[in-house]
């Protein structure tokens, strides 16, 4: 006979995963959108394998002599550069004119050669000088400022007497200058302790939610590691981009054209100007004639249309790019939502919450995300739009047309910001409800709008904390790399040495690069786990009301901060 303590509970823990995280009542959403993004995918492929049959990347990885031979590969690898036999033809203006006329093609013998091959062309390399803002304590500097006040108020010099200087020390030596830093710290400390008295509630509200993000990443570390898929997916999706874009670039079949010089010295009339020719035919006879590269062959199908398919290969690929990020996304909220509606936490946790997440989006929420990503990627294109007629029409704008090209890239850049915020939330609904993006969107807007306040203070101290997080893990990173490659760390087991550096400063660089790509990923799964929770919350408050029909799923100490607390049973109070 089962207690019914026990009965009530397994029906109240079935009933809210119906409710709340309904995994088993999702469908297809916006299924439309899915349709159309695979058939984009399936024509970005075709356009792939066109260009890989057409195309010929060695026209621009690999120069060609004067008889059509490619240089550094084949018969000629070991002269992989072009030596201009007689450099002087291409500065006389006859040869320039045919130059301009017949494809900007130097009209002398071009043989392969390595003489420049071991050649080293140095630059110049600016040092990075590193500024950390380290904030003091406000109330230390106010202090410091009165007294530095106070040591100056006696003196007769004012800074009307100084005027403007270059040495910004002279200023530092009059009264009204720590006068204005007093006023503006005071002002500044006001404003925050006004803030801390009156948001006090909510900023707690926004600690406990990045405790629990930390409990949360705690139990799936998994989710650490997914930004790892996303950069493979990305630079899948980069090489191929950059491939397809290079062979369809060369996918046309190159034209040479005779260009005839002295041909009244030279026994040069069987050969006609502009003709066609093979430029491994020697013209004997015509020792002026040269076979010169011209264009490649754009009479073909293919080729007429090589503009609009490079793009349709830029507008896929930020399809695409925006997809794979979206996917991430909602994978992730999906996961730490998981966590959040688990009413005893971890034991209601699911196994393997991030699999289950990834399947679920891939199987029931493709068009979803290809939805959110197009509304982005039309955003960006108009973007990339705009950046193109300002940079082409920059010579010919007035003062008026600058500023209004100024206005419209700022707006856009503000609407691809929003859309950016808006396609996040939304996508944790989408996670969370499994509805369309519309509706998810929607919702999420609306939570967000009825809860602003608490929206502005978790962004801004969710923000100051990832932001102080990086830099600690970037700055220690770059004080050991400094350390290392400077020889003040050396490791015993090492036959690294500093001396065969000519410049140490260039790893250090690198290093401190990777380190920051490195922190924002794993910090980027910490963000997108409080975005996720804070919509949770916001959800578990409007929703529930702590009785046993409607337990919160907080956890006790959100419960505690707000005053607020589960009058069911005891298992059913929300452990953390």
């Amino acid at each position: 006979m089962v207690p019914w303590g026990i009965y009530a509970t397994a029906m109240l823990k079935i009933t809210m995963c119906v409710i709340v995280f309904p995994f088993s009542l999702r469908g297809c959403t916006d299924i439309i959108c899915c349709v159309l993004f695979i058939v984009v995918i399936l024509g970005y492929m075709a356009v792939g394998i066109l260009a890989w049959l057409y195309g010929d990347p060695r026209h621009v990885l690999y120069p060609r002599n004067s008889t059509g031979m490619f240089c550094g590969i084949g018969l000629n690898k070991a002269q992989p550069s072009v030596f201009y036999f007689d450099i002087l033809k291409c500065v006389t203006s006859i040869n320039i004119m045919a130059a301009t006329l017949n494809g900007l093609q130097c009209p002398t013998t071009q043989v392969d050669s390595h003489w420049f091959k071991n050649m080293d062309f140095s630059g110049w390399l600016k040092h990075f000088f590193f500024s950390p803002c380290l904030p003091a304590c406000l109330s230390v500097g106010i202090y410091h400022c009165w007294w530095e006040y106070d040591n100056y108020r006696k003196s007769t010099v004012s800074i009307t007497d100084i005027g403007f200087t270059t040495d910004f020390k002279v200023y530092l030596q009059v009264k009204e200058t720590w006068l204005a830093f007093l006023i503006i710290l005071s002002v500044v400390e006001g404003i925050l302790l006004l803030t801390l008295i009156f948001l006090r509630t909510r900023i707690l509200i926004a600690i406990a939610l990045i405790q629990e993000s930390s409990k949360a990443v705690s139990h799936m570390m998994s989710t650490l590691f997914y930004p790892l898929i996303t950069f493979v997916l990305l630079v899948v999706c980069v090489a191929y981009w950059g491939i397809t874009a290079l062979y369809l670039a060369t996918s046309g079949i190159p034209v040479y054209k005779v260009v005839a010089l002295n041909s009244t010295q030279d026994n040069c009339g069987q050969i006609s100007s502009n003709e066609t020719c093979d430029p491994q035919v020697n013209y004997l006879w015509c020792r002026s004639a040269r076979c010169i590269f011209i264009k490649y062959n754009n009479e073909g199908l293919l080729q007429r249309n090589l503009f609009n398919l490079q793009i349709y290969n830029g507008v896929a690929f930020l399809w695409c790019v925006n997809f794979v990020i979206a996917m991430g996304q909602c994978s992730l909220a999906g996961a730490f939502a998981s966590y959040y509606w688990a009413l005893n936490k971890p034991s209601d946790i699911p196994t393997f919450p991030l699999s289950q997440a990834f399947i679920r989006t891939i199987r029931y929420h493709v068009g979803s995300l290809a939805f959110g990503a197009l509304i982005l990627t039309l955003i960006q294109i108009i973007r990339i739009i705009l950046e193109y007629l300002d940079h082409k029409t920059r010579a010919a704008q007035n003062p008026c047309s600058r500023f209004l090209m100024c206005c419209l890239k700022c707006c856009f850049w503000c609407l691809e910001k929003f859309i950016k915020f808006l396609n996040r939330n939304a996508y944790i609904m989408i996670a969370v409800y499994g509805k369309n993006f519309c509706v998810s969107a929607k919702n999420a807007f609306m939570l967000l709008m009825r809860n602003i306040v608490r929206v502005v203070v978790l962004d801004k101290v969710t923000d100051l904390l990832l932001f102080f997080g990086k830099m600690l893990v970037v700055g220690g990173v770059g004080v050991l790399a400094f350390f290392f490659f400077s020889g003040r760390i050396r490791l015993p087991s090492s036959n690294f040495r500093t001396e065969m550096l000519n410049y140490y400063w260039m790893p250090i660089i690198v290093v401190v690069v990777g380190a920051y790509l490195i922190a924002h990923g794993f910090f980027s799964v910490y963000s997108m786990c409080v975005d996720t929770l804070f919509l949770c919350f916001l959800e578990d408050l409007e929703r529930h009301d702590g009785t046993m029909q409607k337990p919160y799923y907080m956890s006790k100490n959100l419960m505690k901060i707000l005053k607020k607390k589960n009058r069911g049973p005891k298992n059913g109070e929300g452990k953390d």
